[in-house]
């Protein structure tokens, strides 16, 4: 796969965290993803854009206030997947969480997706 759907994808399902009302989240999603999505995220495996909307709209509604989503690297895509570096950030001095999602795209939306939250720390 080509290095700009894979990004457009990306970047349009980033921009679902920053959309400027929750009601505009599903048409976001539902132009990123596949409607069969796979989504291995932080509380384990859920399918469809209705389980990652629940996923973004829990994150919108961060206690700590809305926060906002942006892609902190290019876009790596050798072949069919793609990975990508993310920041997501509260106001203020609320929490900035960081990690690295792993994408597959058919066609040219994700059809599976894993969310790795964090960085992984050497063992001794």
């Amino acid at each position: 796969m080509q290095e700009e759907p894979a990004q457009a994808a990306i970047d349009t399902f980033v921009s679902a965290f920053n959309a400027s009302a929750d009601s505009y989240v599903t048409e976001l999603l539902a132009q990123a993803l596949t409607p069969d999505v796979i989504f291995w995220g932080p509380l384990g495996r859920s399918e469809g854009v209705e389980a990652v909307e629940r996923f973004v709209l829990e994150m919108r509604r961060h206690p700590a206030g809305p926060g906002s989503m942006v892609r902190a690297s290019a876009v790596d895509v050798p072949g069919e997947w793609a990975r990508y570096r993310w920041v997501y950030s509260t106001p203020g001095s609320g929490p900035t969480l960081a990690g690295t999602d792993v994408v597959h795209l058919r066609d040219t939306r994700i059809d599976q997706m894993i969310v790795f939250a964090g960085d992984i720390s050497g063992s001794d």
